[in-house]
């Protein structure tokens, strides 16, 4: 596992992002782990993430792009944060791109905030944690309707590998639903791996009791091979 990755997993445990317990999802799963990305909080926290975001998309992607497009509302410090980070790390100039949940009919009037989008842009959208499809649903007209642009893919900070509404993950549906490539800065597993009875900070956050547990669930809800 490439060093971002587990100096990411870490950070989502120093800001309380990544949690352990009993919890429930949206969709009514009760899942022994919870990806909390409204723990960042500060301008420290931002800029890192901003970075671990900036690393995953250059490996994955490259900078051969022209917009990063974050939906709102969490959407919106994510292109700020890590189009600054590409610009820092990698020399590239990216326009970044959010929509208004309201269309502003005066002064910078639109449902964009940011970068405009013109016709033969490459865009990516990046997201908090892996979605059912339902975001993307939305987002992909508001893009479509700006001109003829290329939607490359689409990158969230944790994939939770588990199945979306079908047999597949989330994100496999959102690629073959949408022809577009998806990517995580980290999977679920790869948290698993790094954490799994690997004490950090002076704690172990993933013993043979939470093993069990997220074993259990992904036996429920995981992606059937």
């Amino acid at each position: 596992m490439e060093q971002y990755k587990q100096e990411f997993i870490e950070f989502m445990v120093d800001c309380n992002v990544l949690k352990f317990g009993d919890f429930t999802t949206k969709s009514g799963r009760k899942t022994p782990f919870f990806v909390n990305t409204g723990f960042y909080r500060t301008g420290a926290q931002l800029r890192k993430l901003g970075q671990y975001y900036a690393k995953a998309i250059h490996d994955l992607y490259g900078t051969d792009f022209d917009v990063l497009f974050g939906p709102a509302y969490k959407g919106i410090p994510l292109t700020v944060a890590t189009t600054m980070a590409i610009s820092e790390l990698y020399d590239a100039d990216i326009k970044y791109c959010s929509n208004r949940k309201e269309v502003k009919d005066h002064g910078d009037k639109g449902i964009l905030l940011g970068s405009p989008i013109a016709d033969g842009d490459k865009v990516i959208i990046i997201e908090d944690v892996t979605t059912a499809g339902t975001s993307i649903g939305e987002t992909l007209p508001i893009l479509k309707a700006q001109g003829n642009v290329d939607v490359q893919g689409l990158i969230v900070s944790v994939d939770r590998c588990e199945r979306g509404q079908g047999e597949k993950s989330a994100l496999t549906e959102i690629s073959e639903n949408y022809g577009m490539k998806t990517a995580a800065i980290v999977t679920m597993k790869e948290v698993v791996e790094h954490l799994y009875n690997r004490p950090y900070n002076g704690k172990v956050y993933i013993d043979d009791t939470l093993k069990a547990a997220i074993d259990a669930y992904y036996e429920q809800y995981g992606v059937k091979n």
